[in-house]
Protein backbone atom coordinates (compact mmCIF):
# COMPACT_ATOMS: atom_id res chain seq x y z
CA UNK A 1 0.00 0.00 0.00
CA UNK A 2 0.87 3.71 -0.61
CA UNK A 3 -1.33 5.44 1.19
CA UNK A 4 0.67 8.23 2.20
CA UNK A 5 3.00 8.49 -0.50
CA UNK A 6 4.16 12.16 -0.26
CA UNK A 7 2.55 12.94 3.10
CA UNK A 8 4.15 14.05 6.40
CA UNK A 9 3.43 12.76 9.74
CA UNK A 10 4.44 13.47 13.07
CA UNK A 11 4.04 10.99 15.95
CA UNK A 12 4.50 12.08 19.51
CA UNK A 13 5.75 9.76 21.83
CA UNK A 14 6.96 7.71 18.62
CA UNK A 15 10.20 6.08 20.07
CA UNK A 16 8.45 3.06 21.41
CA UNK A 17 5.12 0.61 21.99
CA UNK A 18 2.13 1.83 20.33
CA UNK A 19 4.04 4.68 18.79
CA UNK A 20 6.76 3.15 16.93
CA UNK A 21 4.60 1.25 15.56
CA UNK A 22 1.99 3.64 14.09
CA UNK A 23 5.41 5.44 12.74
CA UNK A 24 6.27 2.10 11.14
CA UNK A 25 3.18 1.29 9.59
CA UNK A 26 2.31 5.25 8.17
CA UNK A 27 6.01 5.15 6.67
CA UNK A 28 5.36 1.78 5.09
CA UNK A 29 3.01 2.57 3.55
CA UNK A 30 4.96 5.62 1.68
CA UNK A 31 4.74 8.37 4.11
CA UNK A 32 7.88 10.10 6.25
CA UNK A 33 7.78 10.06 9.46
CA UNK A 34 9.31 12.26 12.39
CA UNK A 35 9.19 10.83 15.47
CA UNK A 36 8.73 13.31 18.80
CA UNK A 37 9.82 11.73 22.15
CA UNK A 38 11.80 13.29 25.26
CA UNK A 39 14.51 10.70 25.38
CA UNK A 40 17.24 10.90 22.99
CA UNK A 41 18.60 7.55 22.98
CA UNK A 42 15.62 5.76 22.09
CA UNK A 43 14.28 7.97 19.70
CA UNK A 44 17.77 8.38 17.91
CA UNK A 45 17.45 4.27 17.41
CA UNK A 46 13.77 3.74 16.84
CA UNK A 47 14.35 6.05 13.91
CA UNK A 48 17.47 4.90 13.18
CA UNK A 49 15.64 1.36 12.64
CA UNK A 50 13.07 2.33 10.66
CA UNK A 51 15.71 4.08 8.29
CA UNK A 52 17.93 0.94 8.21
CA UNK A 53 14.25 -0.92 6.69
CA UNK A 54 14.45 1.64 3.99
CA UNK A 55 11.78 4.24 5.27
CA UNK A 56 12.02 7.43 6.13
CA UNK A 57 12.16 8.63 9.98
CA UNK A 58 13.31 11.11 11.65
CA UNK A 59 13.70 11.99 15.58
CA UNK A 60 13.14 15.39 16.92
CA UNK A 61 14.21 15.24 20.90
CA UNK A 62 11.17 17.59 22.44
CA UNK A 63 9.02 17.94 25.85
CA UNK A 64 5.31 18.03 24.41
CA UNK A 65 4.68 19.72 27.63
CA UNK A 66 6.89 22.35 26.70
CA UNK A 67 5.59 25.10 24.68
CA UNK A 68 8.01 26.82 23.19
CA UNK A 69 10.20 23.63 22.62
CA UNK A 70 7.18 22.33 20.75
CA UNK A 71 6.75 25.22 18.76
CA UNK A 72 10.32 24.55 17.57
CA UNK A 73 9.86 20.87 17.49
CA UNK A 74 6.85 21.18 14.73
CA UNK A 75 8.10 24.26 12.92
CA UNK A 76 11.32 21.57 12.85
CA UNK A 77 8.95 18.75 11.48
CA UNK A 78 7.72 20.55 8.59
CA UNK A 79 10.91 21.73 7.36
CA UNK A 80 11.87 18.33 7.07
CA UNK A 81 8.67 16.94 5.88
CA UNK A 82 7.50 19.42 3.66
CA UNK A 83 3.45 18.95 4.47
CA UNK A 84 2.35 17.82 7.86
CA UNK A 85 -0.46 15.73 6.76
CA UNK A 86 -0.83 13.68 9.65
CA UNK A 87 -0.17 14.50 13.49
CA UNK A 88 -0.45 11.06 15.71
CA UNK A 89 -0.84 12.35 19.47
CA UNK A 90 0.89 9.28 21.27
CA UNK A 91 2.92 10.49 24.19
CA UNK A 92 1.95 10.19 27.76
CA UNK A 93 3.11 8.87 30.79
CA UNK A 94 1.06 7.07 33.81
CA UNK A 95 2.64 7.56 37.48
CA UNK A 96 -0.58 6.21 40.04
CA UNK A 97 -2.33 7.87 42.52
CA UNK A 98 -5.54 8.84 43.81
CA UNK A 99 -6.71 12.59 43.66
CA UNK A 100 -5.79 12.73 48.01
CA UNK A 101 -2.34 11.15 47.36
CA UNK A 102 -1.45 12.91 43.54
CA UNK A 103 0.97 15.88 44.66
CA UNK A 104 -0.20 19.02 42.70
CA UNK A 105 3.16 18.99 41.09
CA UNK A 106 2.65 15.51 39.87
CA UNK A 107 -0.98 15.99 38.81
CA UNK A 108 0.27 19.08 36.38
CA UNK A 109 3.12 17.17 35.10
CA UNK A 110 0.83 14.21 34.17
CA UNK A 111 -1.82 16.46 32.53
CA UNK A 112 1.13 18.44 30.91
CA UNK A 113 2.38 15.66 28.97
CA UNK A 114 -1.05 13.70 28.48
CA UNK A 115 -3.29 16.51 27.56
CA UNK A 116 -1.40 19.94 27.76
CA UNK A 117 1.25 17.93 25.24
CA UNK A 118 -2.02 17.45 23.01
CA UNK A 119 -3.09 20.49 22.97
CA UNK A 120 -0.01 21.85 22.28
CA UNK A 121 0.89 20.10 19.11
CA UNK A 122 -2.74 20.40 17.50
CA UNK A 123 -2.15 24.41 18.38
CA UNK A 124 1.59 24.22 16.42
CA UNK A 125 0.26 22.08 13.68
CA UNK A 126 -3.13 23.23 12.76
CA UNK A 127 -2.11 26.61 11.08
CA UNK A 128 -0.21 24.05 8.51
CA UNK A 129 -3.16 21.80 7.82
CA UNK A 130 -5.55 25.09 7.90
CA UNK A 131 -3.11 26.48 5.01
CA UNK A 132 -2.90 23.33 3.05
CA UNK A 133 -7.02 22.36 2.91
CA UNK A 134 -6.47 19.07 4.58
CA UNK A 135 -4.96 17.07 7.48
CA UNK A 136 -5.78 14.29 10.18
CA UNK A 137 -5.51 14.44 13.50
CA UNK A 138 -5.19 11.15 15.96
CA UNK A 139 -4.88 11.40 19.47
CA UNK A 140 -4.66 8.45 21.87
CA UNK A 141 -6.66 8.50 24.67
CA UNK A 142 -7.66 4.84 26.23
CA UNK A 143 -10.37 2.56 27.87
CA UNK A 144 -9.54 4.70 31.10
CA UNK A 145 -11.18 7.26 29.88
CA UNK A 146 -14.47 5.23 29.67
CA UNK A 147 -14.21 3.54 33.04
CA UNK A 148 -11.64 3.63 35.49
CA UNK A 149 -9.48 0.99 37.06
CA UNK A 150 -8.33 2.40 40.74
CA UNK A 151 -5.41 4.48 41.34
CA UNK A 152 -5.66 6.41 38.25
CA UNK A 153 -6.99 9.88 38.68
CA UNK A 154 -4.82 12.31 36.87
CA UNK A 155 -4.32 10.21 34.18
CA UNK A 156 -7.92 8.90 33.46
CA UNK A 157 -8.47 12.68 33.59
CA UNK A 158 -6.21 13.51 31.05
CA UNK A 159 -7.70 10.63 28.21
CA UNK A 160 -11.19 12.00 29.14
CA UNK A 161 -9.70 15.32 28.56
CA UNK A 162 -8.50 13.91 25.23
CA UNK A 163 -12.04 12.81 24.12
CA UNK A 164 -13.55 16.38 24.64
CA UNK A 165 -10.82 18.20 22.73
CA UNK A 166 -10.36 15.59 20.15
CA UNK A 167 -14.82 16.58 19.63
CA UNK A 168 -13.73 20.17 19.45
CA UNK A 169 -11.08 19.95 16.86
CA UNK A 170 -13.34 17.70 14.89
CA UNK A 171 -16.32 20.70 15.47
CA UNK A 172 -14.27 23.60 15.07
CA UNK A 173 -11.88 22.56 11.94
CA UNK A 174 -14.09 19.70 10.05
CA UNK A 175 -14.79 22.59 7.33
CA UNK A 176 -10.88 23.49 6.84
CA UNK A 177 -10.38 19.83 6.09
CA UNK A 178 -9.35 18.71 8.74
CA UNK A 179 -10.36 14.98 10.79
CA UNK A 180 -9.72 14.57 14.19
CA UNK A 181 -10.53 10.91 15.81
CA UNK A 182 -9.21 9.51 18.79
CA UNK A 183 -7.94 6.00 20.12
CA UNK A 184 -8.72 3.96 23.27
CA UNK A 185 -6.50 1.06 23.45
CA UNK A 186 -7.34 -1.11 25.64
CA UNK A 187 -4.46 -3.77 26.99
CA UNK A 188 -1.56 -3.79 24.85
CA UNK A 189 1.88 -5.49 25.18
CA UNK A 190 3.94 -1.86 24.85
CA UNK A 191 5.91 -0.35 27.65
CA UNK A 192 3.43 1.19 29.67
CA UNK A 193 1.78 -1.49 30.45
CA UNK A 194 4.59 -3.21 31.43
CA UNK A 195 5.19 -0.12 33.93
CA UNK A 196 1.61 -0.64 35.35
CA UNK A 197 2.24 -3.65 35.84
CA UNK A 198 5.44 -3.59 37.53
CA UNK A 199 3.70 -0.62 39.87
CA UNK A 200 0.84 -3.01 40.47
CA UNK A 201 2.78 -6.33 41.02
CA UNK A 202 6.36 -5.78 40.93
CA UNK A 203 8.17 -8.79 40.29
CA UNK A 204 4.96 -10.42 38.73
CA UNK A 205 4.63 -8.60 36.00
CA UNK A 206 4.36 -11.60 33.52
CA UNK A 207 1.50 -13.46 35.54
CA UNK A 208 -0.46 -9.47 35.95
CA UNK A 209 -0.08 -9.03 32.24
CA UNK A 210 -1.28 -12.46 31.31
CA UNK A 211 -4.21 -11.82 33.62
CA UNK A 212 -5.06 -8.49 32.59
CA UNK A 213 -5.25 -10.15 28.89
CA UNK A 214 -7.82 -12.59 30.20
CA UNK A 215 -9.67 -10.26 31.57
CA UNK A 216 -10.74 -9.45 27.82
CA UNK A 217 -13.17 -11.15 25.98
CA UNK A 218 -10.94 -12.12 23.56
CA UNK A 219 -8.53 -13.50 26.23
CA UNK A 220 -5.26 -11.90 25.39
CA UNK A 221 -2.95 -8.61 25.18
CA UNK A 222 -3.31 -6.97 22.50
CA UNK A 223 0.27 -5.87 19.97
CA UNK A 224 0.94 -2.43 19.17
CA UNK A 225 0.60 -3.19 15.41
CA UNK A 226 -3.08 -3.79 16.13
CA UNK A 227 -3.40 -0.47 17.37
CA UNK A 228 -1.50 0.98 14.32
CA UNK A 229 -3.90 -0.30 11.80
CA UNK A 230 -6.58 1.61 13.17
CA UNK A 231 -4.76 4.62 13.44
CA UNK A 232 -3.17 4.29 10.23
CA UNK A 233 -7.09 3.60 9.09
CA UNK A 234 -7.98 6.98 10.49
CA UNK A 235 -5.46 9.25 9.30
CA UNK A 236 -6.06 7.70 5.57
CA UNK A 237 -8.40 9.10 3.15
CA UNK A 238 -10.16 5.53 3.92
CA UNK A 239 -11.60 7.07 6.36
CA UNK A 240 -12.45 10.44 4.82
CA UNK A 241 -15.57 10.56 6.70
CA UNK A 242 -15.02 9.83 10.20
CA UNK A 243 -14.51 12.38 12.41
CA UNK A 244 -14.74 13.49 16.22
CA UNK A 245 -15.35 9.61 16.57
CA UNK A 246 -14.04 7.24 19.82
CA UNK A 247 -12.81 4.09 18.30
CA UNK A 248 -11.97 1.04 20.94
CA UNK A 249 -9.14 -1.17 20.55
CA UNK A 250 -9.76 -3.44 23.64
CA UNK A 251 -10.35 -7.14 22.68
CA UNK A 252 -13.71 -6.44 23.68
CA UNK A 253 -13.19 -4.97 26.96
CA UNK A 254 -15.38 -2.72 27.26
CA UNK A 255 -18.51 -4.64 25.68
CA UNK A 256 -18.29 -7.55 28.87
CA UNK A 257 -20.27 -6.36 32.17
CA UNK A 258 -18.00 -7.41 35.12
CA UNK A 259 -20.17 -9.99 35.84
CA UNK A 260 -19.04 -14.04 35.55
CA UNK A 261 -21.86 -16.05 35.92
CA UNK A 262 -21.71 -19.73 36.27
CA UNK A 263 -20.59 -22.66 33.76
Amino acid sequence: MSEFEGRGAIITGGGRGIGLACARLIAQRGGSVVLFGNEAVPLEEAAAGLREEGLKATAVVVDVSDERAMEAAVERAAKILGSIDVLVNNAAIQPYGTVESTSPSNWDRIIGVNLRGVYLACHFVLPHMVRQGRGAIVNMSSVQALANQARVAAYATSKGGIMALTRSLAVDFGRAGIRANAVCPGCIDAPMTWFSASETAPGREVETIRQWGNSQPLGRVGRPEEVAEVVAFLASDRAGFCSGAEFKVDGGLMAALGVALPD
